[in-house]
């Protein structure tokens, strides 16, 4: 059974940068594209990053284009979304998400697996 956790979310200010994780435990790692979403109250999930299985391809919302990064450590199973210059309307919480595919993916529903979520809050 393959099992997503996030960590790294937490109170930030405007402005700050921060890095959330995602750690993949079961199946193959490096077979895997893995996406992160952003749900922010009352709203439906929304693709922020996503990335291919080598770490070679990748894709991003234009909302965060120019100041997430999304990478990934095949060596450590996990994939990070850095987050630099955070706005208010960043705040939501962050799911990582999973699929056995060479593709990226951008829909909530096109992967397989989800972790819980991580809240993150940034304050103006």
């Amino acid at each position: 059974q393959v099992q997503l956790v996030e960590s790294g979310g937490g109170l930030v200010q405007a402005g700050d940068s921060r890095r959330l994780s995602c750690a993949v435990s079961g199946g193959t790692f490096r077979s895997y594209a893995v996406g992160w979403f952003l749900q922010a109250r009352g709203k439906e999930h929304e693709f922020v990053a996503a990335v291919n299985g080598s770490g070679g391809s990748t894709n991003y919302a234009d909302s965060v284009k120019v100041r997430f990064t999304i990478s990934r450590d095949n060596t450590k199973s996990t994939v990070y979304l850095q987050m630099t210059n955070m706005k208010a309307e960043d705040t939501a919480v962050y799911y990582c998400a999973a699929r056995d595919t060479t593709w990226v993916l951008l829909t909530w529903f096109e992967y397989d697996y989800w972790g819980q979520g991580t809240q993150v809050t940034v304050s103006s």
